[in-house]
This record gives C-alpha cells, sequence and structure tokens, in this order.
C-alpha cells in the first residue's frame, strides 16, 4: 500500500484542548448554552470562554425561560438577567423571561434595548403591574414579536398597540378569564380583540390561546388586521364561527380552531377560578381549582 494511502486512512487529529478552537466555533457552541448556562458555568472555565462572554454580539439574544432543574430560588435570576442585558451594551434583539419577571426588571430592560424587537414572557402573576408593564412597553417602538404566557394582568393593549406600531406577530396564551367555568362573573370579552382590531393593522400572527373572544371580537380583527395570516384560536370556546366566519378563517394560511389540539403548546394549560374582576384592578383575585387543575388534550 502506498504512502497516500496510508495517510488516507490516518483519522483527523482530535482537540482534546477546547481553548484551541477557532473562536467563531467557540461562540457559536457557547450561544447554544443559554445565557443562565453562560453566567454561571462556561464564562467560568477559562480566561479565553470569559472573553468570549463579554463579547456584545453574544448577547443580542437572551432566553431565560428554561431554567433547567433550578428553582426560581437557586439563583437570583433577576441580576443575571441584569448582567446579561448590560453585556449586549444596547445592542439586545430578543428576550424572553420566565417567572421571575417584574416590573423593575421590565423596565430595566426597556431602558437599555430601545431596539428590542422580541420579548416574550411567561407565566407571572403578582410581580407586575399594568401601568409599570405599560410605561416600560411604549419604549419599545420597534418591537415586532410580543408574547404573554398565563399572565395574572389585565393588559393595556391599545395602549401597547399604539406604542409598537411595527408588531407582526402577538400571541397571548390563557390570559382572559376561563370560558371553562360558566359560573364566572365575565365570560366572553372582546375587550382584548377589539384593542389588536383598532391598534394592529400590521399583524401577521396572532395567537389568542385560552381568550374569551366571540365572534364579533373575530369579525373586527379580521377587519382590522388585512395582513393575518396566521391565526391560532385554541381554547376560546367562545367562539362559534357562525356565518362565513369559518370560511374566512380557512383562508388564512394557518388556522387553529377552538378544538385543535395542544399537544404542541410548551406549557401546560391551568384553569382558574376568579373570585373577583375589575377593570381598575392591576390583578384578578385567582384561587387555583383543586389546587392547580390542569387540562391536556389526549
Amino acid at each position: 500500500m502506498s504512502a497516500s494511502s496510508l495517510s488516507s486512512l490516518v483519522p483527523p487529529p482530535v482537540i482534546t484542548d477546547w481553548t484551541k478552537l477557532p473562536l467563531e466555533l467557540t461562540s457559536s457552541i457557547l450561544l447554544r448554552l443559554g445565557a443562565v448556562e453562560i453566567l454561571e458555568n462556561a464564562q467560568k472555565a477559562c480566561t479565553q470562554w470569559r472573553r468570549i462572554s463579554k463579547d456584545p454580539s453574544m448577547w443580542r439574544r437572551i432566553d431565560m425561560r428554561e431554567l433547567g432543574n433550578r428553582g426560581t430560588g437557586d439563583l437570583d435570576f433577576d441580576i443575571l438577567c441584569r448582567h446579561a442585558v448590560d453585556r449586549s451594551q444596547g445592542g439586545l434583539l430578543e428576550i424572553n423571561l420566565g417567572v421571575f419577571a417584574t416590573d423593575e426588571l421590565i423596565t430595566y430592560i426597556a431602558d437599555r434595548s430601545r431596539n428590542l424587537r422580541s420579548l416574550g414572557l411567561r407565566m407571572f402573576y403578582t410581580c407586575v403591574t399594568k401601568e409599570k408593564f405599560g410605561n416600560a412597553i411604549a419604549k419599545l417602538p420597534f418591537l415586532e414579536t410580543f408574547e404573554v404566557s398565563h399572565s395574572g394582568i389585565r393588559l393595556d393593549l391599545k395602549s401597547i398597540g399604539y406604542a409598537c406600531p411595527l408588531l407582526k406577530t402577538l400571541k397571548l396564551n390563557s390570559s382572559g378569564l376561563s370560558a371553562y367555568i360558566p359560573s364566572i362573573i365575565k365570560c366572553d370579552d372582546d375587550d382584548y380583540a377589539l384593542a389588536i382590531a383598532e391598534t394592529m393593522p400590521q399583524l401577521h400572527h396572532l395567537q389568542l390561546l385560552g381568550d374569551r373572544i366571540t365572534d364579533n371580537g373575530l369579525k373586527a380583527i379580521l377587519v382590522g388586521c388585512p395582513q393575518l395570516e396566521h391565526l391560532d384560536l385554541r381554547k376560546c370556546f367562545n367562539i362559534n364561527l357562525a356565518g362565513n366566519l369559518e370560511k374566512q378563517c380557512s383562508e388564512k394560511k394557518d388556522f387553529r380552531r377552538p378544538d385543535d389540539s395542544t399537544a404542541d403548546y410548551p406549557y401546560d394549560l391551568t384553569i382558574f377560578k376568579y373570585d373577583s374582576y375589575s377593570d381598575d384592578d392591576d390583578y384578578y383575585n385567582v384561587d387555583f381549582l383543586d389546587d392547580t387543575e390542569v387540562y391536556y388534550d389526549d
């Protein structure tokens, strides 16, 4: 066998020293770890990794929804998030927060990230108020994607719509009083739908999972949001799709009906009992049914 043939059988050298990887490859690897893992672990591994972790380009997107096996009391996620935002040096474009979001943290982000394009919030109940949250969002005129899952406050969607004229994607999931409970004071509610129709004409993607919207609210959205292509109304059981509504919705690129499965939804759908609610209140008075009753699709 010739020398050239033998050389073709020799495997490439194995890199055992991760610090010798090209900087671009190391950056790509670290980005896959997520903000918490970078700040708590990766940046402490060596000088090179710490230097890379301080590059503002590493912090264009921050995702702090999934905390792994950590509980909310294990680390100060508020401080970690502020560190991540500071490292972006004003270049933050997308951020997703978990249950630790507060008025103060959201305001901190808005004050330092005026070019933010995407904001996602998951399950907050008592640490965010309608007024202060609205004031923070008003500082983000370039926002294109806004997602809130399981909010315990009534958002001022009209103000948000006017403050964010470029909004293209809106996801409000299980954020109203649940239509599952017939004894609720106000079982249908088109307030959100009418605010969306009035102030968000650029919407392409709308998800209202578990909302109390009715056919009237849906009609308003279809008129006020002519560019809408993706419409998700799963668990919106006040919708009947009467008349030609079914046809209008079916003409969208993607339409999810109230009875469609939520198996691909990343969070549990929790049903709440609301003892009282006033439009002047920042919060609902919430009790969990059976200490958290969760409904799953088959």
